[in-house]
């Protein structure tokens, strides 16, 4: 039986790679060398399409799914590398995808590199794999994350003109629908389709995984962050208003969600570490999607969904190392949406502002950037909005800088750049 299962894995695995792929941005790492190479993120973001045709169809290469619930029941892992050895005549690399299924699979892919396997794993837990792949494979590994389309992939599937409205109108229609694969490529209805995943990931990688005692109450959590995203949150807030019984239950459920890809939180800015695990944090969800299919509303919130796009291309590079990713409030309650820390220096503040025409939103935007930028000695200061677009000098009593407004749609195509350092102090 075993070896007619990943036969027929093997099957679908030369049918997928035949099919339409759109290139990522993101590069597989580790793959030449001898160390294990991991993709990790969201279910049905794309990390078995990106890793099949990372490697592509070469011999040697044997592929087993673990998603495939009679793998789960093999009791000796051995039979199922017997059943890929046969399949694939001895194959030098095994892909695993969603290894995380796999009991003790850590101990199992260590135990595989020493024999001399070369191994390229995917899992859709961050927490698991990455707690476990620090514990047992320290310095041996290379981790990819992937995440759904960004704007400058989605733009890869329509060929439209360099015509500002045009890429505008395909920005919004991303920020309504979100970036998951199967919903561009495949056309699949956007709110049914995740409000399904969305379920799904719900019962089968926290409910059945850390066998949870109340899941409706999980669920409807899950449902108040999503309504609520872009706003700030406490633990003992959030057990009051979703009616849970202590703030330590409320810390292990957002602890599941932030694993399973589905929300994630960023802490306000502070010197001191301290402040920092003790104040409130920002809510965002990794896909638009998933608030246009699970939240409670009465309105679109674009103005929500506009900052939680800006928030999810900046936490896909905080993945990658490339910043840290801070809000900001002061003493008067002024709030800079998003902080940009790079090494020792904070190198951009970034606000979000759909409805940035009515003048007293202009002036609230400016005055907390300016005060900010004065603060953290930053003079990169940037306000994304909807079709406002240009670079001006403000002043608010004795706080100088040069502000720059820029549409959702170019922000997001050049945050593919590298973010500049730029460290010159503001002028006062």
């Amino acid at each position: 039986m075993i070896q007619q299962i990943i036969a027929g894995q093997k099957a679908e695995f030369e049918r997928r790679f035949l099919e339409k792929y759109v290139t990522r941005k993101t590069v597989l790492k580790g793959l030449d060398t001898d160390l294990i190479s991991v993709v990790i993120g969201p279910r049905r973001a794309g990390k078995s399409f990106f890793s099949i045709h990372s490697v592509g169809l070469r011999s040697g290469i044997g592929y087993v799914n673990f998603d495939e619930e009679r793998l789960l029941r093999v009791e000796n892992f051995d039979d199922i590398l017997s059943a890929i050895r046969a399949v694939y005549s001895n194959p030098e690399t095994l892909l695993f995808d969603e290894i995380q299924n796999v009991s003790q699979w850590e101990l199992i892919v260590n135990r595989l590199q020493r024999e001399g396997y070369k191994l390229l794993l995917t899992g859709s837990n961050s927490h698991l794999l990455s707690n476990d792949l620090a514990t047992h494979l320290t310095g041996r590994h290379y981790c990819t994350y992937v995440f759904p389309f960004s704007l400058p992939e989605i733009r890869v599937l329509f060929p439209l003109s360099d015509i500002n409205s045009d890429r505008q109108q395909l920005c919004f229609e991303y920020v309504m629908k979100g970036g998951f694969p199967e919903v561009w490529v495949k056309n699949y209805d956007h709110i049914q389709y995740l409000s399904t995943l969305f379920d799904s990931i719900i019962l089968k990688d926290i409910v059945m995984r850390y066998h949870v005692r109340y899941p409706n109450a999980l669920t409807d959590l899950a449902q108040t962050l999503l309504t609520n995203i872009t706003g700030e949150f406490s633990n003992n807030a959030i057990q009051k208003i979703a009616n849970f019984n202590s703030s330590h239950t409320v810390a292990k459920y957002l602890g599941y969600l932030e694993e399973a890809f589905l929300i994630f939180s960023i802490p306000l800015f502070s010197y001191k570490i301290s402040e920092q695990r003790k104040a409130s944090k920002k809510i965002y969800c990794y896909d638009n999607g998933y608030f246009q299919a699970k939240a409670f509303k009465f309105s679109p919130n674009i103005g929500k969904l506009f900052e939680n796009a800006v928030a999810i291309d900046l936490k896909r590079r905080e993945f990658e190392g490339e910043l840290k990713l801070f809000y900001y409030k002061n003493e008067k309650k002024e709030e800079v949406d998003f902080i940009v820390q790079q090494e020792l220096k904070i190198t951009y503040l970034i606000q979000v502002c759909y409805l940035i025409a009515e003048p007293k939103v202009k002036e609230r935007e400016i005055r907390s950037l300016l005060k900010a930028g004065v603060e953290f000695q930053c003079k990169q200061m940037i306000v994304v909005t909807n079709d406002y677009e240009k670079t001006e000098q403000h002043s608010w009593f004795g706080y100088t800088g040069e502000i720059e407004f820029i549409p959702l749609w170019k922000w997001l195509e050049r945050a593919e750049l590298s973010i500049s350092n730029n460290y010159e102090k503001p002028q006062i």
